[in-house]
């Protein structure tokens, strides 16, 4: 009893030590969408804006794909020092449902803060033949499998919500899954994609006349499309958003934890990350490490059930 009681006062100490050192070098935080896009852009502003308030630099390391889960796996073979912080989209607590992942995120992952999210709009190009939404229904019942329409991957939250409105209305699209915001925009503004199911990575495009909105999925119509109607107001029932934060190695001390909780609470309120989610309509989505982790556990389970209704659940 002695013994275990010394180790645990050691053991204390030497993480209060560790919390006490960290940081001595630079943070790595991974970015788990390409380059170029509003998530990247607005997580490489929060990271110039916590490295103000950690004492070392923030590194930004892009690790696009798997609907934005990569991040999620680099946690499980990371040292938990909390040297190493990945962007945790809500597809970390949706894609194990669905198919083999090399992560448990009930398991692998301390959830540190939450951070922002998305409004998803129904984007084409400005010369398209559409519209509104029910011109594109229409099109799409005319033409089965025909019009194409992107999503940053599947499982992603747009594409689960474009299936559940397609089945809703009877009609099949032509799904085509991109890494991100940056490619799929490209693919549409230069012709190679219809529809671009998108979050406001679009708003410069629209902004400039390249492209149209036809639809938001979000409750509210979108401060920055306050002409646009919502998916609801048109009578399709669909709400779709996809809040995100970032978490780091399951076994990262409590107190190193704190240290890079309060730090990157900072840079999330700082002008710097502020006003790039006012460019693009992020809303803020502040949620303690506590919350976090509270708010994942039950989203976890409220994903299970989606997709067993969508039954998309993965074979065992």
């Amino acid at each position: 009893m002695t013994r275990a009681l010394l180790a645990l006062v050691l053991s204390f100490w030497s993480a209060l030590a560790a919390a006490q050192a960290f940081p001595a070098k630079p943070v790595t935080l991974l970015i788990t969408f390409p380059a170029g896009g509003p998530t990247d852009i607005a997580g490489r502003a929060l990271a110039e804006a916590t490295s103000k308030y950690l004492g070392q630099p923030v590194v930004v390391e892009n690790r696009p794909g798997a609907t934005g889960t990569l991040g999620a796996a680099a946690l499980v073979n990371a040292r938990p020092d909390g040297y190493t912080v990945s962007m945790i989209p809500i597809t970390a607590l949706r894609l194990p449902h669905m198919e083999n992942v090399a992560f448990d995120p009930m398991k692998d992952i301390r959830y540190v803060m939450g951070v922002s999210g998305y409004v998803f709009a129904v984007i084409v190009r400005t010369d398209a033949p559409w519209k509104s939404m029910a011109d594109l229904v229409a099109a799409a019942k005319a033409k089965p499998g025909e019009i194409s329409y992107g999503s940053h991957g599947i499982g992603g939250s747009v594409h689960l919500a474009t299936e559940e409105f397609s089945a809703a209305q009877g009609i099949k699209l032509n799904h085509i899954p991109y890494k991100g915001s940056a490619d799929m925009l490209t693919a549409m503004l230069g012709g190679h994609l219809n529809v671009a199911v998108d979050s406001t990575g679009a708003v410069p495009h629209v902004a400039a006349g390249r492209a149209r909105v036809l639809a938001v999925f979000t409750e509210k119509r979108a401060a920055v499309w306050p002409d646009v109607p919502t998916m609801t107001e048109l009578g399709y029932g669909i709400v779709s958003t996809s809040p995100y934060g970032i978490g780091v190695p399951a076994a990262t001390p409590p107190a190193v934890v704190k240290v890079l909780h309060d730090a990157f609470k900072k840079g999330l309120e700082d002008p710097i990350h502020t006003k790039m989610l006012e460019r693009y309509n992020q809303p803020l989505w502040y949620l303690s490490s506590e919350d976090y982790t509270k708010w994942a556990r039950e989203q976890f389970e409220k994903e299970r059930a989606i997709i067993e209704r969508l039954g998309l659940t993965r074979k065992k």
